[in-house]
């Protein structure tokens, strides 16, 4: 008797279209960003690269085109935290455009990644010179934004089991092939330390 293969259940329309927009707006960015007069460099990293380190220069903004990017920080007391997973059509180091002159997160590859390194000066012309591309650049800060005061919120009023819950949850669809692929960053206030860290409360790692 032949053994049947379950099928898996087709994609809804609207699915369909947020991929499509998904897969458009990375393209728009892409294109814009390899006009930028040669102040950009793509580059590849393996699994565990080190694309910068903590205290490092800021002096330019990162973009990942392929792949996963997961930033930490280390306190002076040897405690780590993660602080963001990235996932493609995401931006990092962004904080060299509003006066940040070091590195305050080292951001390391979780899987073998494609990113796109731009120059903070040809990062502040084509925000100025590109409306759809600073709209959309935009739109991620605001984004950002959103999730740290959510984060907040969740710290004021959550159980500590309720949001180690829902971080894993989300660290489940992260690394999941059909995620979404959302970024996910938290407030220094309330990362959540390494497996590997002394465990102490979410509030007190810095």
């Amino acid at each position: 008797m032949r053994r049947q293969v379950p099928r898996k259940s087709p994609k809804s329309a609207k699915s369909r279209r947020r991929e499509k927009a998904e897969e458009t707006a990375a393209l728009d960015v892409e294109t814009v960003l390899a006009a930028a007069d040669g102040a950009q460099s793509e580059f590849k990293v393996r699994a565990r690269g080190v694309i910068f380190r903590q205290g490092d220069p800021a002096e330019a903004v990162f973009y990942v085109k392929r792949g996963r990017v997961e930033l930490a920080v280390v306190s002076d007391q040897g405690k780590e935290a993660i602080v963001a997973l990235l996932g493609p059509g995401d931006f990092f180091g962004e904080g060299c455009l509003a006066g940040q002159r070091i590195r305050l997160a080292s951001a390391v590859a979780l899987m073998a990644s494609s990113i796109v390194r731009i120059e903070k000066k040809a990062m502040i012309r084509v925000l100025h010179e590109k409306p759809n591309f600073s709209e959309r650049f935009m739109n991620f800060l605001v984004l950002h934004n959103i999730q740290v005061e959510a984060d907040l919120v969740d710290q004021l009023f959550l159980s500590a089991e309720k949001r180690l819950a829902r971080l894993l949850l989300f660290l489940a669809n992260f690394t999941h092939d059909g995620s979404s692929g959302r970024s996910f960053r938290r407030s220094a206030r309330s990362c959540w330390p390494r497996a590997s860290a002394q465990r102490a409360p979410a509030s007190t790692i810095f």
